[in-house]
């Protein structure tokens, strides 16, 4: 999704922001309102299953590098569902210096649902990246997100040899911590991974133990390097792998095998997934 030529004279960046707004009628929910600053927009709404609003997110100059700062906040009013995925990939590329950010923020009202289910992002080596995605939810709100981080190309046997890259994902709950984490990867040291290029995470809310176990079975392609673990109604599913297809059939069948046991609709593919 997210190409510039980096050179060695100071680049000051895109400073890019879009705030998105979902409201419910009775017909189907709308998005309210999309106000965007500098090259981040979206396409017009789909709604390829009745109510639901599909949308794409754009960035038409195809990548980010260092000092570009990217924010998006998402809203949902009550009883308003979402679906928001990306027609291709983040790729955020080498740095001579100046770090490249994307913040992402989500609100869900009382009764909201939220998809959001983006592309894989791709870490040149060099890159310099600090990323934070935060959900804040009510008790009856339903979330179905997923992130999906590649280390380097490794389709070409290239590794994050250098380079930094900084992410926090943190869920809240009617103002309380269902989850914070952090994670720091820089100089090569892919230790914390276990070298693996790709890794992965689903968050899925409300969920049961019915549900968690359901998840367990489907991980069995990860081996020893995946788990899922269910803490106050937030069920967090985790994996590391070297194989990109892989990753995209385990996710996607999560999601599918989840969706209409957290919603009333069974999966409906994103078309753009099909291209």
């Amino acid at each position: 999704m997210l190409a510039a030529q980096v050179t060695d004279k100071p680049y000051k960046g895109w400073q890019a922001s879009l705030a998105l707004q979902f409201c419910h009628t009775p017909e189907k929910t709308l998005l309210h309102s999309a106000r965007h600053v500098g090259p981040l927009t979206v396409q017009r709404p789909f709604y390829p299953e009745g109510e639901t609003c599909h949308l794409y997110l754009l960035h038409p100059p195809g990548g980010i590098v260092g000092g570009d700062t990217l924010d998006i906040t998402v809203r949902l009013d009550a009883g308003s569902h979402a679906l928001i995925t990306m027609p291709g990939a983040s790729k955020f590329y080498r740095s001579s210096g100046p770090r490249a950010c994307l913040n992402q923020h989500f609100y869900l009202a009382g009764n909201a649902t939220l998809e959001w289910l983006p592309q894989d992002t791709i870490f040149f080596p060099g890159a310099n990246a600090r990323l934070r995605s935060v959900f804040h939810l009510q008790a009856t709100s339903t979330l179905l997100a997923w992130e999906l981080y590649c280390l380097g190309r490794p389709v070409i046997n290239e590794t994050f040899s250098h380079g930094a890259l900084e992410s926090r994902l943190e869920v809240w709950r009617e103002g309380e911590p269902l989850l914070i984490e952090r994670q720091h990867l820089s100089g090569g040291d892919l230790s914390s991974v276990a070298g693996h290029p790709w890794e992965g995470t689903l968050l899925f809310h409300p969920a049961s133990d019915a549900l968690l176990e359901d998840v367990r079975e489907r991980l069995s392609a990860f081996e020893h390097f995946a788990g899922a673990t269910l803490t106050d109604g937030l069920l967090s599913v985790r994996f590391l792998s070297h194989d990109n297809l892989i990753c995209q059939r385990a996710m996607r069948d999560i999601w599918q095998s989840l969706r209409p046991l957290l919603t009333p609709k069974t999966a409906c593919s994103p078309r753009i997934w099909q291209t």
